[in-house]
C-alpha cells in the first residue's frame, strides 16, 4: 500500500546526509486519484486529484511558505522510458528550497497539517519524494 507522509525515520536520515548550507530540490513523483476523497471534511467541492492539488495545495503551500521557496518545474509526465511496469506518474513537481532545514520547518509545522496538506492526501493516489543538491562538482 502506497504512503503519501513522510517516514520520519527518512526526515532524520536526510538531515544527516543533506549539507546544512545548501539550496535542496525536492523531486516529487505524482499519481492523482481519479476522484480527489476529502473524506468527510466539509465544504470541499467534487473535484478530481489532479484538481484538488493545483487548485487547493499548491495554492495552501505557497500561502505557508517563506520568500525564497520556488516550484523550480511542474509538468505531466509524456513517457516512461525506464520504470517497473506497475509504476505510472502523471506529474513531476520539483521545488527548489533554502536548505533542507526550511522544507523541513514547513512539513513539520502544525500549519502545514490544518491548512495545506489535507489537499495532498485528498488528491494523491500514489506519491514518490526525493531530495536531490548539486554540493559539489565530480
Amino acid at each position: 500500500m502506497p504512503t503519501l507522509n513522510v517516514n520520519p525515520k527518512d526526515m532524520f536520515a536526510a538531515m544527516r546526509e543533506i549539507p546544512p548550507n545548501y539550496p535542496v530540490f525536492m523531486v516529487n513523483l505524482l499519481r492523482f486519484r481519479e476522484h480527489a476523497d476529502y473524506g468527510d471534511r466539509q465544504g470541499m467541492a467534487p473535484c478530481s486529484g489532479r484538481e484538488a492539488y493545483h487548485r487547493g495545495y499548491i495554492p495552501a503551500f505557497r500561502q505557508l511558505a517563506p520568500p525564497g521557496v520556488e516550484l523550480f518545474f511542474l509538468g505531466p509526465v509524456l513517457a516512461a522510458l525506464a520504470q517497473p511496469s506497475e509504476e505510472r506518474w502523471d506529474e513531476v513537481m520539483i521545488v527548489k528550497y533554502a536548505n533542507f532545514a526550511t522544507f523541513q520547518k514547513i512539513v513539520l509545522a502544525p500549519r502545514y497539517n490544518e491548512l495545506v496538506n489535507f489537499h495532498r492526501l485528498a488528491a494523491l493516489e500514489d506519491w514518490r519524494l526525493i531530495a536531490t543538491s548539486k554540493v559539489a562538482e565530480p
